[in-house]
């Protein structure tokens, strides 16, 4: 089969599309015939190296040990292992590819790749490939960090990216009310996307504006969380999802790691922090709502550019660019 090929860490350049054995699913995987593959920034860090605690993380500490990036998906069933009962040949299916840790490669830039049953989804009749394969990751990350309950008044900080859309849909599906921030050029994007009101960061600085929100999910992290806690009501949650800008913030080796463990170590006696033990759902009932609220309509990815597989080197440098408004795919 047909596969965008890594063989070292290094510049999205080096990517190569070449031809490679077609993997044979476990028992309780399936095997997807690929139609669309998303470019999101975990791909981009697999494929860098960076940060390097990565290497020791589970992909490899040489180069990947899994050649073929790409992590979601949706495609059709082409095969099923032995112990699979809830999807055949023919069925149309998203979902994200990974087994653990979600900083390694997963495959997903290929014709066909193996996934585990419980990782997918039935793709609704009326989304798109393209749409669906934008959601797993994105979707995941925003259904473990979300507080349980009725979410109120929230803030996203960073809403006109991936995983800030779908916080603002989902935060949206839950009866918030939801305060979108971000570039003054994504700002149409953000109000399509359901936002309740908007900010311009460029303009006006969130933390300083005198509003309370009893939520504020903050994807670039690009204020501490003392600044985020004047705008936070006494009982709101912070949520910090992080994004290190492709390596112009953060730090080399350990990313911004460090600031993660900090907060994990303030939430011991700070309520506005969520504990690290709190549970997280089980992938194959979060896929499921996923896929729910892709029925519904209540979440609905835009998608910016199709690259065809071949191009994935130039799909992962738009995304860097920042400019795109909305999600990248590759096409198949």
């Amino acid at each position: 089969m047909r596969a965008i090929i890594q063989e070292a860490y290094g510049s999205p350049d080096d990517l190569r599309l070449g031809d490679i054995d077609r993997p044979t699913p476990r028992d309780d995987e399936v095997l997807v015939r690929v139609r669309a593959a998303s470019v999101h920034p975990d791909v981009w860090h697999v494929v860098t190296g960076r940060p390097y605690v990565l290497q020791i993380m589970g992909s490899g500490l040489r180069r990947p040990k899994n050649p073929v990036p790409g992590t979601d998906m949706a495609g059709v069933v082409e095969a099923a292992g032995a112990g699979v009962t809830r999807f055949r040949p023919g069925d149309e299916v998203f979902g994200e590819t990974l087994r653990g840790t979600q900083w390694k490669n997963g495959g997903a830039y290929a014709e066909y790749v193996a996934v585990p049953e419980d990782h997918l989804a039935p793709k609704p009749a009326g989304v798109g490939f393209e749409q669906a394969a934008c959601v797993p990751t994105a979707g995941l990350i925003v259904l473990r960090n979300l507080p349980p309950g009725p979410l109120g008044n929230v803030l996203v900080n960073g809403a006109g990216g991936g995983v800030g859309g779908c916080a603002l849909q989902i935060a949206k599906a839950r009866g918030g009310t939801v305060t979108g921030v971000d570039h003054p050029a994504k700002l149409d994007l953000v109000k399509a996307l359901g936002a309740d009101h908007v900010i311009d960061y460029t303009v006006e600085d969130f933390t300083r504006r005198g509003e309370r929100y009893d939520l504020i999910v903050d994807i670039p992290g690009n204020h501490s969380f003392a600044e985020c806690r004047r705008a936070l009501t006494p009982d709101g949650t912070y949520v910090l999802i992080g994004h290190d800008h492709y390596g112009a913030a953060g730090r080399q080796v350990l990313g911004s790691l460090p600031r993660f463990a900090g907060l994990m170590a303030r939430s011991a006696f700070q309520r506005q922090l969520p504990r690290p033990t709190r549970a997280t759902p089980p992938v194959k009932d979060s896929m499921a709502l996923l896929g729910d609220l892709l029925a519904q309509g209540r979440l609905s990815p835009v998608v910016d550019r199709a690259f065809p597989l071949a191009e994935a080197g130039a799909a992962l440098r738009y995304l860097t660019g920042g400019t795109a408004r909305g999600r990248i795919v590759l096409t198949l």
